[in-house]
């Protein structure tokens, strides 16, 4: 019972003891551990579980504390356990991780695709949808969730955690389909859900004369930091919406140009950062 609060106070004396350079790169070490197991888990229900553990620490230290002997021993019992009920909690997760790892450049030697080229196929796909949408002038909304995240919205649709593809996005769009009514919602490089239901605009002299599609894209700008392409049935023409303003006509250089600086934001994690070191000192 008492190994944990030992190898605590071990820890606690070292950092405040003994921190030297090995030291300093083991605790940055395990911050990006943390970080990326953060990552891995942000929107699905590994978080709320990560927040449970968190809440059970918290506990464990408060009842210690407080001298509550029976509760503390029941709860150091499960944190001892802690290995095995974290592998079986986060089996999902773990999979992801250790997928994303045997992905990796490092150890693929090339074998792959890099970032880039796949932020480019992405790019590619996302565009060709849009064009051939206002060139068969077939309505549609894409939301790009950016920091503000959208799980109420996608929540209302139908999920789908499917890659970005422009058959798909053609697909879902598509006249008397059953999830063309409504918006489409991308995460990253994923598509989340179809069918969503955006939040209107008020009416205003900006959208005056629009129609309910370009009322959502400007009602969701207003309410999140989202963008949203959309394309209009009537005429073919391409907006985007942002910021609660409404940019139409929108033309394809521009939303290239868009979609590289929102996949480029996406890739700058504390990993990109360190990987990015680790490669010009193994070039140099």
């Amino acid at each position: 019972m008492g190994d944990i609060w030992t190898t605590i106070r071990s820890m606690g004396w070292n950092l405040t003891h003994r921190l030297g350079i090995i030291d300093i790169i083991d605790i940055l070490i395990v911050a990006v551990i943390i970080y990326e197991l953060l990552l891995l888990t942000r929107h699905t229900r590994g978080s709320a579980l990560l927040k449970g553990l968190f809440l059970l620490f918290v506990i464990v230290i408060l009842s210690n504390i407080l001298g509550l002997t029976s509760l503390n021993w029941l709860l150091l019992a499960v944190l001892q356990n802690g290995a095995l009920v974290l592998v079986i909690l986060f089996q999902p997760e773990l999979r992801k991780a250790l997928e994303r790892m045997g992905r990796s450049r490092l150890i693929t030697k090339g074998n792959h695709r890099n970032e880039d080229e796949d932020t480019e196929i992405i790019i590619d796909e996302i565009i060709q949808t849009v064009v051939d949408l206002s060139r068969r002038r077939v309505g549609a909304l894409i939301v790009f969730e950016r920091k503000t995240g959208l799980q109420d919205v996608i929540e209302t649709g139908t999920a789908l955690n499917a890659e970005i593809s422009a058959p798909l996005l053609e697909n879902i769009f598509e006249p008397n389909t059953p999830l063309h009514d409504g918006a489409v919602v991308i995460r990253e490089d994923r598509i989340m859900a179809a069918a969503c239901i955006l939040p209107l605009a008020e009416a205003s002299g900006v959208i005056r004369g629009l129609g309910t599609r370009h009322r959502a894209a400007v009602g969701i700008s207003e309410n999140t930091d989202a963008a949203v392409i959309v394309v209009s049935e009537q005429t073919g023409i391409i907006s985007l919406a942002m910021d609660g303003s409404l940019q139409r006509p929108y033309s394809i250089d521009a939303m290239r140009s868009f979609l590289h600086g929102f996949y480029s934001s996406k890739v700058s994690s504390i990993s990109s950062f360190l990987r990015g070191i680790f490669k010009r000192h193994t070039e140099g």
